[in-house]
């Protein structure tokens, strides 16, 4: 497929996912409104899908931002595709209706395109986000993710969302989803961190034998936020080999470093609050990485985890214990 500014990617379900989305995600050194500021200003770019989340606290502002650019002209409803996701706090079957409804609110959208479980770990269910002990350890729970994918598909044959998916699932995880008992709809994707450095060869290979896109995220590496990603991990846009390519080329290492995946048939979420860099992120449609350039990037890859979440690794769904 040629790539090109509106391309989209076809789910299994019949709908398209735009093949770039623009991440939502800020850094606590951001204010809600700057979220707000930098959505608009990818919409204006050209950015259709937006990637946003109930943990992200923004909700409220991501969809200020969509009903100013639909206010104004600049898009219909239609042409914007919204990714939600659902937090860890509501897998019980009877949160998920709800949680999806309260996003919805917040955001002052009648559906989302996508909704997707946020990882398979579950804390406690309850109105606290990261519920710990006394001794401030986090409270896990164990829902049958059955039961929650279950509830996800009464919410699409609700209308309240066109389509359903998951993140930072492992090929056994989505296996136990996809051999359920009366599955109705298959997962429409995986969101996953992929990049240069992590570029989840067997998990995109897996997910296309059973038609599920996948989706990737940190894709230019990390912004290395304190707590969630590990410090002491290497600089991917400071790699020699990625620099040189880019060099070569006459782009950007974050714009080689996206097209790789691109190329790969990946869709992918990026993220910056700079407008000059909202700009530069979208601006991958006018080159194309030669064969020889992809078999380089291809050998940087280390299966390195810049999210580090060993603090979960105590719940009995953590993601990472198998390989992919």
């Amino acid at each position: 497929m040629a790539l090109k500014s509106g391309s989209c990617v076809a789910l299994n379900d019949g709908h398209k996912i735009p093949v770039i989305g623009f991440g939502t995600y800020a850094p606590e050194q951001y204010t809600k409104e700057q979220a707000e500021e930098a959505t608009k200003v990818a919409i204006d770019d050209g950015y259709r899908h937006i990637d946003g989340a109930f943990i992200y606290g923004n909700e409220v502002q991501v969809g200020r931002a969509i009903n100013a650019k639909i206010a104004d002209g600049t898009v219909k409803r239609e042409d914007i595709f919204y990714t939600g996701k659902l937090w860890l706090t509501n897998h019980a079957p009877e949160r998920v209706r709800p949680a999806l409804e309260r996003s919805l609110k917040d955001l002052g959208l009648d559906y989302m395109d996508l909704f997707l479980i946020h990882t398979p770990v579950e804390f406690k269910p309850g109105d606290n986000p990261m519920p710990k002990d006394e001794n401030g350890k986090l409270i896990f729970h164990n829902t049958d993710i059955r039961d929650t994918w279950k509830a996800l598909e009464a919410c699409k044959d609700a209308g309240l969302v066109r389509s359903i998916g998951v993140s930072n699932f492992n090929r056994k995880q989505l296996e136990l989803i996809l051999n359920a008992p009366g599955l109705k709809y298959k997962p429409a994707c995986n969101q996953v961190e992929c990049h240069i450095y992590l570029n989840q060869g067997k998990m995109l290979e897996f997910c296309k034998s059973k038609d599920i896109v996948l989706v990737g995220y940190s894709v230019l590496g990390s912004s290395r936020a304190e707590g969630w990603v590990n410090q002491n991990a290497p600089q991917m846009l400071e790699d020699p080999v990625l620099k040189e390519v880019a060099k070569q080329i006459g782009r950007t290492v974050a714009q080689v470093a996206m097209r790789y995946l691109l190329q790969r048939g990946i869709v992918i979420v990026a993220k910056s609050f700079t407008p000059e860099r909202i700009r530069q992120n979208f601006q991958l449609f006018d080159f194309e990485l030669s064969c020889e350039d992809m078999k380089k990037l291809d050998g940087l890859n280390k299966n390195l985890r810049y999210l580090s979440l060993h603090s979960w690794k105590e719940s009995p769904k953590y993601p990472y214990h198998d390989e992919y």
